[in-house]
C-alpha cells in the first residue's frame, strides 16, 4: 500500500490497514492450504471424488447462505468481535482438521470433514464481512483503494497458500500444514484484538435489510458482477490443469499457470480501487473487467470460433488478460454496490457498510461455488474448448447490461458530472447521511437529497445536484 495509492493516513488507519491485511492473507491461505494433499488423504480413506468434492464446495455454499445474516447484525454483534470471533473459528477448525487423517472410516472420515469445513466457513463468513465493513468506515476518502489493497493481501494468500501446504505436507505430513495455519489465524486474531481500533457506536440495520437492497436494480448488477469474476476463477480452478496437461509440464510449472492469473490481480487490484477513487465511475471500470475476461478466455482455450491450435503461449496470454478482468470486475462491484445503496436512500453507517459487505462476499461465494460445478459438467461431455463459452457468454452478458445501465443513466444525467467539492465529506452526510448527520446537517441532507432526485426525474443535467453515479 503505497503512499500514492493510500496518502495522507492516520496512525489508527495504518493500524486498521496492517491487522487487517494480515488477517485476509491468512484467512486466504485456509482456503486453499488443502489443494494439493487432502484429495490423495480423501481417497486413502476410501472416498470418492465426488465425496471429497462436496467438501470443498460446502464451504463456499455455507458461505454463501449466512454471509447476508452477519452483514444485516453486523452493528449488533460489533465488527471487532465478530472480525476476531471469525479468526478465531476459523483457527480452531483448521487445527481439527489436520487431525482427522486420525480417523480411518471412510463415513466418518468425510463426515467430520464436512462439518468442520462448514463451520470453518461460518468463522470466515464473520471475519471478512466484518474486515469489509471497517474497511467502508475507516476509509471513508479512500474505500476503493484500501479496499483493492486488502485484496491484493487475499488474493498472495490464495497464490501462496497451496504451496505452503504443499511444502509443509512434504516436511510434516497431514496435521503439519494445519496446525501452522490454525496458530497464526489464533495468533491474527490477537493482533487485532490488541491493535484493531473499537467502533464506539451501533447502528440500527436498515428498515428492510438484504431483501430491500436487492430490490435495486443496480445493486443487482454489482452482484453479478462479483458472481462473474468469481465464476471465472472458480470454472479455471477445475479445468485449468486437465487442460494443460497435454503439454506434459512439472508440478512446479503446472503450479505457476495457477499463479498467473491471481498473480496479475492481486498486483491490479489496487489500481483499480485508485480508479474508482479517482471519480472514474465503478461501471467502467466493470466494462472493462468484462471485456479483459471475455477477450482471456478467447484465448485460454482457444475458443471453438478461433482457428488456432491450443498452445502453452496463447494459455499464458489469456491468463493475464484475465487477471487483468478479475481485479476490475471484483473491486467495482464492491465499490458501485456501495455507492447505488447511499443515492437509493440507505444511511451511511456501519450497518449499511455491512448489508453491503455481506452481499459481496455471498456472491463471490456463489460463484466459487457455481464455477467449478458447472465446469466439471461441461468439461466431461463437451471439452475445455467448448466449455469456456460459458464464461464467455457469462461476462458478454454482463458487459451488455453495464452498456444498457450505462445508457439510461446518460439520458437521464447527460455528460460525465463530477460531485460538487463541498458534497464531498468523508461520510457524504450532506447527499445521504442521515446517521451521521444531525440537526441543521440533517435537514440540508434531505433538501440536497430532493433536489437530487427532482434533477433526475426531470431529465435536467445541472451539474449542482446530479453526479455521474446516478443510476436506475
Amino acid at each position: 500500500m503505497s503512499k500514492l495509492l493510500l496518502p495522507r493516513l492516520t496512525n489508527r488507519q495504518w493500524a486498521t490497514a496492517l491487522v487487517i491485511a494480515f488477517a485476509d492473507f491468512c484467512s486466504a491461505v485456509c482456503i486453499s492450504l488443502q489443494a494439493p494433499f487432502y484429495p490423495a488423504e480423501a481417497e486413502r480413506k476410501g472416498a470418492t471424488a465426488s465425496q471429497y468434492g462436496f467438501v470443498f464446495g460446502c464451504y463456499e455454499l455455507t458461505v454463501f447462505l449466512t454471509s447476508p445474516l452477519f452483514g444485516k447484525y453486523l452493528a449488533k454483534l460489533i465488527p471487532k468481535f465478530m472480525l476476531n470471533g471469525g479468526l478465531v473459528v476459523t483457527g480452531v477448525c483448521s487445527i481439527l482438521f489436520g487431525v482427522l487423517d486420525k480417523v480411518n472410516d471412510t463415513t466418518a472420515f468425510i463426515g467430520l470433514s464436512f462439518a468442520v469445513r462448514v463451520i470453518e466457513a461460518l468463522g470466515s463468513a464473520a471475519f471478512l464481512t466484518a474486515a469489509f465493513a471497517i474497511v467502508a468506515a475507516e476509509f471513508p476518502n479512500s474505500i476503493a483503494t484500501t479496499f483493492a489493497c486488502l485484496e491484493t493481501f487475499f488474493g498472495l494468500g490464495l497464490i501462496v497458500g497451496p504451496t505452503l501446504g504443499g511444502f509443509l505436507f512434504q516436511v510434516g505430513g497431514y496435521m503439519l500444514p494445519f496446525s501452522v495455519l490454525g496458530v497464526l489465524l489464533i495468533a491474527a486474531a490477537l493482533f487485532t484484538y490488541a491493535v484493531l481500533p473499537s467502533t464506539d457506536h451501533c447502528d440500527p440495520p436498515p428498515t428492510g435489510g438484504i431483501l430491500r437492497i436487492l430490490r435495486i436494480p443496480s445493486i443487482l448488477l454489482a452482484s453479478f458482477t462479483v458472481f462473474s469474476a468469481s465464476t471465472s476463477i472458480g470454472f479455471l480452478s477445475a479445468t485449468l490443469e486437465p487442460h494443460l496437461r497435454q503439454f506434459d509440464l512439472m508440478p512446479v510449472t503446472m503450479g505457476l499457470m495457477f499463479v498467473i492469473e491471481g498473480g496479475i490481480y492481486a498486483v491490479t487490484a489496487p489500481l483499480w480501487g485508485y480508479l474508482c477513487d479517482r471519480k472514474v465511475q465503478p461501471k467502467i471500470i466493470t466494462l472493462m473487467g468484462a471485456l479483459f475476461i471475455v477477450f482471456g478466455f478467447l484465448l485460454i482455450g482457444p475458443a471453438p470460433f478461433i482457428p488456432l491450435e491450443t498452445s502453452l503461449n496463447l494459455a499464458i496470454t489469456g491468463l493475464v488478460i484475465m487477471g487483468f478482468g478479475v481485479g476490475a470486475e471484483l473491486v467495482s462491484g464492491f465499490i458501485s454496490a456501495l455507492q447505488e445503496a447511499t443515492f437509493h436512500g440507505f444511511p451511511n453507517n456501519l450497518s449499511t457498510y455491512g448489508l453491503v459487505s455481506g452481499l459481496w462476499t455471498s456472491t463471490f461465494a456463489l460463484g466459487a461455488f457455481v464455477g467449478p460445478s458447472i465446469a466439471g459438467i461441461l468439461f466431461d461431455h463437451v471439452g475445455f474448448r467448448y466449455s469456456t463459452l460459458f464464461v464467455i457468454t457469462t461476462n458478454a452478458l454482463l458487459a451488455v447490461l453495464v452498456v444498457f445501465f450505462l445508457c439510461c443513466q446518460r439520458r437521464l444525467s447527460p455528460g460525465i458530472l463530477a460531485v460538487p467539492e463541498q458534497y464531498q465529506t468523508a461520510n457524504y452526510s450532506t447527499l445521504v447521511g442521515e446517521d451521521y448527520a444531525t440537526g441543521e446537517e440533517r435537514n440540508n441532507s434531505k433538501t440536497n437529497r430532493d433536489k437530487m432526485v427532482s434533477s433526475l426525474k426531470d431529465g435536467i443535467a445541472n451539474p449542482e445536484w446530479v453526479t455521474s453515479e446516478h443510476s436506475i
